[in-house]
């Protein structure tokens, strides 16, 4: 089966794990089939933006089963390939219109290279299995950077409309290129802006950057609404402004 890698980026505070999760819902109402949710940024809620329990994460996995080798507790007649397997299946949350698995970040100390490499065994498996696997990543594109995660076919950098948030966008664009991750496609999606428009000067620091924009999302108060009652945000209507704008964004790519 064909798969598509779809990865978002960017600093926290500007709408990234929402948009994320928009994408989500764009692509299960398309029917695009089965898609994998891998939440790789340790400080995000993308479960509560979909409206997911999350309890355990590879992160917590990859220690244990680090701490399990060192201390001979790994059962016998099981090989430490066959353990992680073992271990891991827990991890994927199965959804109706999707699964998801979050990678967490390991608290630990010591060397984790053997268990990485199962970890990226895994995640490899289970990728195969989907149309489309969509990441919500960290700024510092952690996992990606270490290879336990898949080549990016599109990423998308998420900034708000302000200054500072596209120098964060830019300097995560040079990440990018400094740790050779050559991603096929790479877009800029600007969120938060009043009425759907840039600042001047938010226009000029755009180009002055040399950043591709995609396009802008307008300011959505029911979002904000959304987050204050405990609402999953990805499932705002499809007629808000945001998501409406977000589709349009979408289908301009034939995602």
């Amino acid at each position: 089966m064909a798969n598509k890698t779809i990865a978002v980026a960017g600093k926290g505070g500007v709408g990234k794990t929402t948009t994320c999760g928009m994408i989500i819902d764009y692509l299960t109402k398309k029917s695009s089939g089965p898609i994998l949710v891998v939440d790789a940024d340790a400080n995000s809620n993308l479960n509560e933006v979909l409206g997911v329990e999350a309890e355990i994460t590879l992160g917590s996995i990859r220690e244990d089963i680090a701490h399990s080798e060192l201390e001979g507790k790994i059962p016998d007649g099981m090989t430490k390939a066959d353990y992680a397997e073992f271990k891991f299946e827990d991890a994927l949350i199965e959804e109706k219109d999707f699964d998801m698995i979050v990678m967490g970040r390991t608290q630990g100390q010591g060397c984790y290279c053997f268990v990485n490499g199962l970890l990226k065994t895994q995640i490899d498996k289970y990728i195969k299995n989907y149309s489309y696997t969509v990441i919500d990543n960290e700024a510092g594109l952690e996992h990606i950077s270490r290879g336990t995660l898949p080549h990016v076919d599109v990423m998308f950098l998420v900034s708000d409309c302000s200054r500072r948030g596209i120098q964060a966008v830019a300097r995560i664009r040079d990440m990018i290129d400094e740790l050779k991750l050559n991603p096929t496609e790479i877009y800029l999606i600007v969120n938060r802006a009043p009425n759907g428009e840039l600042n001047p000067g938010v226009k000029e620091e755009i180009e002055k950057y040399n950043l591709p924009l995609l396009g802008v999302l307008p300011h959505d108060e029911l979002v904000y609404e959304y987050d204050c009652e405990g609402k999953p945000t990805a499932f705002v209507p499809d007629d808000t402004p945001i998501k409406a704008k977000l589709n349009e964004l979408m289908k301009e790519l034939n995602i």
